[in-house]
């Protein structure tokens, strides 16, 4: 199954929809349109030449694990060290330590190819990022100069050991230590699974960072502290050193991404470094931890384009049947299945869903940029504010919707898609687990309720809310677009008194945090969607009426943002109805009546 990545799609959002040449100048970089779109070509034939043909034979030859070793699949090696000499792995990085410094909104369209080519392939690199943001803000300087060079450019890997058996979302529960050494370091002992990438043959050094509980830390979450621990420790001149006491001990048996190792790693007295304060480790990792869930955001969105076009592809092909309006191609035996109507409107469901999450990829990337590159110390705070409210919908809304397309994208090539061979299976087998790590996605729900809704009384929901309400607001005196303008402000105001409901609700009875969230999530992220789908409407109107010579990919913008508010954005309401039924006929029942 192919990939290629829809550069012209990108393209109408980074520069059409988000001004990125301006963006960058705001951020005081000198990226001109040329550099960026050059940027995207060689990224797009990276994802498609190198790392597509990789996808299929990673998921059929897996890693194995021989004493202790991993081995990556077939070809693996190869990429990843394109991935490195070219440098794309030091894309995000500081500059100070070899990186690039190229903006998130740049650098999350590449990063999407790299999902949609093949997810496998992306795990191993991208927790390294997570890592480095976590060091630079956190780490002492003689830990930055020995690690942060080699990992800004991927010659080292790095990890998030969170996981233990009996700590998975509830960290307070986990049992790793690290007992203090007299020259400063920690001996850190005790077992992590579901380590992605934790053991590979990619990189020359791992570099994992830990959680754990020092001796005399206090119990829950607020006596955990984070850690550095390397496969092999840094010598000063920047090589590695001595292998540290830590080891794979097993791989994870997995649905999908079987190209990627899902490790149990083990440390055995090995040697690490705090990073940070003295059990502060839960504030240090979230660094790291708001980006990962970002990239499995992304993770689903690659996914979910990658279905997309498989699924185009057959139906233009596949002949069965004629139209129920009679012969659409009469020269052939059948018409082709992209002429009836339920198969429109499962390519129609994918690709608005699809291209509505890029844009609000984009959107959200172009807060996290903000939050650490603008000028004005008030205007980061309120980048802050903003990525961090839609961070949980990204990752949640994003992960959802690519196990959905993807399922539709089987539904499409009928049989054939429940068949190996075609590929579009291990897209669903893949798209799975992004609803799982990084915080599961009703994790995430009750994260976007309770931290980001009721702490601030809905503050910052009601500002964004405002922002797309003027988005309407100009469009309603618009003959082309009034009634699309006039449908998401009914949308924006229905939002808003959920939100008061809902914050109600839950201060009156602590169960409604947990029994609306999910549904508050996904109502919040149509309505999101069907916001930016009239943005991307405008514009294309826009270029319309100054006579555009690409008439018809901007016609198929206002077809999608059509359909998408009158055939997807009904959904919200369905959600608004399942989340007022509050939490009583969840809690009511009694335990034993489950049983049968």
């Amino acid at each position: 199954m192919s990939y290629q990545a829809p550069l012209r799609d990108m393209r109408f959002v980074l520069h059409e929809l988000f001004d990125v040449t301006a963006h960058c100048e705001t951020l005081g970089q000198g990226l001109d349109r040329e550099l960026i779109d050059g940027v995207l070509e060689e990224g797009a034939r990276y994802a498609a030449e190198v790392v597509a043909p990789l996808n299929r034979q990673g998921d059929e030859q897996g890693c194995t694990l021989v004493d202790g070793a991993v081995r990556t699949p077939d070809g693996f090696r190869q990429a990843y060290r394109q991935y490195v000499d070219n440098g794309w792995a030091s894309m995000t990085g500081p500059g100070e330590y070899g990186g690039q410094g190229l903006p998130q909104l740049l650098a999350c369209a590449f990063h999407e190819m790299l999902m949609g080519a093949s997810l496998s392939f992306r795990v191993y690199s991208g927790l390294t990022e997570g890592a480095v943001l976590a060091l630079h803000r956190h780490g002492s300087a003689a830990l930055k100069d020995a690690y942060l060079e080699k990992l800004v450019s991927g010659q080292w890997a790095g990890t998030m050991c969170l996981t233990e058996p009996q700590a998975g979302t509830d960290l307070a529960l986990l049992r790793t230590r690290a007992e203090p050494q007299a020259d400063g370091s920690y001996k850190v002992s005790g077992s992590k699974i579901f380590i992605s990438g934790g053991e590979q043959d990619l990189s020359e050094n791992i570099v994992h960072l830990v959680l754990a509980r020092l001796p005399d830390a206090p119990a829950g979450v607020k006596g955990i502290s984070l850690l550095l621990v390397p496969k092999f420790v840094a010598n000063p001149d920047g090589t590695p050193g001595a292998r540290n006491a830590l080891s794979c001990g097993a791989l994870e048996h997995k649905m999908g991404i079987k190209g990627a190792a899902t490790c149990v790693m083990n440390f055995d007295g090995a040697s690490g470094w705090l990073i940070g304060e003295a059990n502060q480790g839960l504030a240090c990792m979230f660094t790291m931890m708001n980006d990962a869930r970002f990239q499995v955001g992304l993770q689903g969105l690659g996914i979910a384009e990658a279905a997309f076009q498989g699924a185009l592809r057959y139906a233009r092909e596949r002949l069965q049947s004629r139209s129920l309006s009679g012969p659409a191609e009469p020269d052939k035996p059948a018409d082709p299945i992209i002429h009836h109507p339920d198969v429109r409107r499962m390519l129609l469901t994918q690709k608005t869903l699809v291209e509505g999450s890029r844009m609000l990829a984009a959107y959200c990337a172009r807060q996290l940029d903000l939050e650490h590159g603008q000028g004005d110390a008030r205007a980061r705070q309120a980048a802050g504010r903003r990525a961090a409210l839609l961070i949980p919908m990204v990752k949640a809304f994003f992960t959802d919707m690519g196990q959905e397309v993807a399922s539709l994208g089987v539904q499409v090539y009928g049989g054939h898609g429940y068949i190996r061979e075609w590929g579009m299976e291990q897209l669903m087998r893949d798209s799975r687990i992004t609803q799982l790590y990084e915080g599961t996605n009703g994790i995430q729900a009750l994260d976007y309720i309770r931290r980001k809704l009721l702490g601030d009384g809905g503050a910052e929901l009601s500002a964004l809310q405002a922002e797309f309400s003027e988005l309407c607001d100009a469009q309603l005196g618009r003959p082309a677009l009034a009634e699309q303008a006039r449908t998401v402000q009914a949308r924006l105001g229905e939002w808003r008194e959920l939100s008061a409901e809902v914050i109600a609700a839950c201060q009156r009875d602590a169960q409604e945090i947990g029994a609306t969230s999910v549904d508050f999530l996904q109502y919040s992220a149509y309505v999101l969607l069907a916001g930016l789908w009239l943005q991307a409407a405008a514009r294309a109107q826009d270029m319309l009426e100054q006579g555009s010579d690409e008439a018809a990919f901007y016609q198929a913008k206002l077809h999608s943002a059509r359909f998408y508010l009158r055939r997807v954005l009904p959904r919200a309401s369905g959600h608004r109805e399942a989340l007022q039924g509050g939490a009583g006929c969840m809690m009511a029942m009694p335990e034993d009546s489950f049983a049968f």
